[in-house]
């Protein structure tokens, strides 16, 4: 097999950045995205970029106090395009990107940093009210509803003398009426959770060994379909969510990608 045969993968445009980048978001039905992270002197940085003429162009700069590490459009309207962060100080903070000097939401709503951030009810996508969904490392999952002050809608947490897990990644899923809708989340030591926000309990878990680094589901706005998590080492696992199993859950397979040094060998 030669090598144009092979998934390739091509650089568009690259550019250097004087600070480190947690997360980047595409700006919904633009040509434009934003970067998020911290600079070294310990700010936080969001970057609004637009693609001009096979060039990246520096819109906007906006410097805050705590470091970024998150950001999601997915509760916002097509309308307003509003960006939703989680910060190094666990806060859940909402952003007009046409006039950022303050917050259109903002509330304190973890002890600890807010690792992971998913939105869903916005852009069109998904039935029911615009949510947020925040997990953070004090082992909390928390779910907000942006026209609701204070506090969340959902709190899911470790029962009482259980250890905390540092929660990495989350997602919307299942919203396909007005009433259902899921969360999962995946957590430093492997384990998967499936909320059920309709009837605020846990529906299904699981571990698969490695730290879950990124949880997605096919789609949103459908009865759930296929739930894809990846972990450290490189592996990946794809799961079957049309039909859960009584006591052995959702069936699954998993792949390991390989290394560049194990392709040599």
């Amino acid at each position: 097999m030669s090598a144009f045969e092979k998934p390739q993968i091509i650089a568009h445009i690259q550019k250097g950045l004087n600070y480190t980048v947690f997360d980047c978001k595409w700006v919904p039905c633009s040509a434009k995205f934003v970067t998020m992270g911290n600079f070294a002197r310990g700010t936080g940085v969001i970057q609004l970029y637009e693609i001009q003429h096979g060039d990246l162009k520096l819109l906007r700069e906006i410097e805050k106090t705590k470091p970024i590490k998150c950001g999601t459009f997915g509760a916002a309207s097509l309308q307003q395009r509003y960006l939703a962060t989680g910060d190094f100080g666990g806060n859940l903070h909402i952003w007009n990107l046409e006039a950022p000097e303050m917050p259109v939401y903002t509330v304190n709503g973890h002890k600890e940093i807010i690792n992971t951030i998913d939105g869903i009810g916005g852009l069109g996508v998904g039935e029911g009210a615009p949510e947020i969904v925040t997990g953070s490392r004090d082992g909390t999952v928390k779910v907000w509803d942006p026209r609701q002050k204070d506090d969340p809608v959902a709190n899911m947490e470790p029962v009482k003398g259980e250890n905390k897990r540092d929660c990495w990644t989350v997602a919307f899923g299942n919203a396909y009426n007005q009433e259902e809708r899921v969360v999962c989340a995946g957590y430093d030591n492997g384990d998967i959770k499936l909320f059920d926000l309709r009837k605020m309990s846990l529906r299904w878990e699981t571990n698969i060994k490695n730290g879950v680094c990124s949880l997605e589901f096919d789609r949103k706005d459908i009865s759930m379909n296929k739930l894809v998590a990846t972990s450290l080492e490189g592996k990946f696992h794809v799961f079957d969510m049309r039909t859960q199993h009584p006591t052995k859950g959702f069936a699954s397979v998993s792949e390991k990608v390989a290394t560049l040094n194990e392709k040599k060998s």
